[in-house]
C-alpha cells in the first residue's frame, strides 16, 4: 500500500536543467512511518522541468544487508521496476559509472549512464547518484536529467530493521503527444514499487 500526500518542498531547487536537493526531511514524518507501507511525497519545484519525490519506509532487515543490495548494480534488474539491463564501470575511488537501459510500456526504450556514489559508515548507508553524458545517444534515446539519492539508517526502536529513504528527480526532456504517462512511469509509479520490492527482496 501508498500513503502519498503533496508537499511543495522550498528547499528543492532547480537550476535551469540542472537540480540541487537540501533538506526534504520535513516533506515526510519519519517519526511515523511503516513496516508494511510506503509513504511517499510529491516535492517537486513549481515550474521546474521535472518531477521530485521523496519515499520512506521501515525495511524488516539490517542495514548492511539492504546497503549491499542498493550497492550491487549488476542486481538492478533484478528489483528495480522497468529495468531491462546495466552496465557498470567501477572507479578507484568507490565511485562507478552505471550504464541503465529502461524498458517501458508500449516497446518504449531508455537509456541513461549514471555516475554512482557511495558513502558508508556504522550509523548510515547513502548512495547518491547523478546523469553524466552518454556519447551517441539521441535525444529520443535517453533522458533529460535525473539524479536521487538513497538514505539508509537503523531503525532506533529495533537496529536490526532499518529504515530507507529514497528520492528521485527525473527530467524525461521532451515528451511526444500521448505519452505523458513516462513520466510518472519512471518516477511516481516506480518509486513505491521499488521500495517494496527491495522489502521483498531481502524478507526473511
Amino acid at each position: 500500500m501508498l500513503r502519498m500526500k503533496r508537499i511543495i518542498a522550498p528547499a528543492l531547487i532547480i537550476y535551469g536543467g540542472a537540480f540541487a536537493y537540501a533538506d526534504t526531511e520535513h516533506a515526510i514524518d519519519m517519526n511515523n512511518l511503516s513496516e508494511t507501507q510506503v509513504t511517499m511525497a510529491d516535492v517537486s519545484k513549481s515550474g521546474a522541468a521535472g518531477k521530485s519525490f521523496i519515499a520512506a519506509t521501515i525495511i524488516n532487515a539490517p542495514m548492511q544487508t539492504l546497503c549491499s543490495v542498493i550497492q550491487d548494480y549488476s542486481g538492478y534488474p533484478g528489483f528495480m521496476p522497468n529495468m531491462e539491463k546495466v552496465k557498470v564501470t567501477r572507479a578507484a575511488d568507490q565511485t562507478a559509472l552505471v550504464d541503465m537501459t529502461l524498458k517501458l510500456p508500449l516497446g518504449k526504450i531508455k537509456k541513461y549512464r549514471l555516475k554512482m556514489e557511495p558513502k558508508t559508515s556504522q550509523q548510515s548507508c547513502q548512495l547518491s547518484w547523478k546523469l553524466v553524458p552518454w556519447e551517441g545517444l539521441k535525444t529520443e534515446e535517453t533522458i533529460a536529467d535525473t539524479a536521487g539519492y538513497w538514505q539508509l539508517v537503523p531503525y532506533q526502536q529495533d537496529r536490526s530493521k532499518t529504515v530507507v529513504k529514497y528520492f528521485v528527480y527525473t527530467d524525461p526532456g521532451p515528451i511526444p503527444m500521448g505519452l505523458g504517462w513516462i513520466v510518472d512511469s519512471m518516477s511516481k509509479d516506480s518509486i513505491p514499487k521499488t521500495l517494496e520490492a527491495l522489502r521483498n527482496k531481502v524478507h526473511y
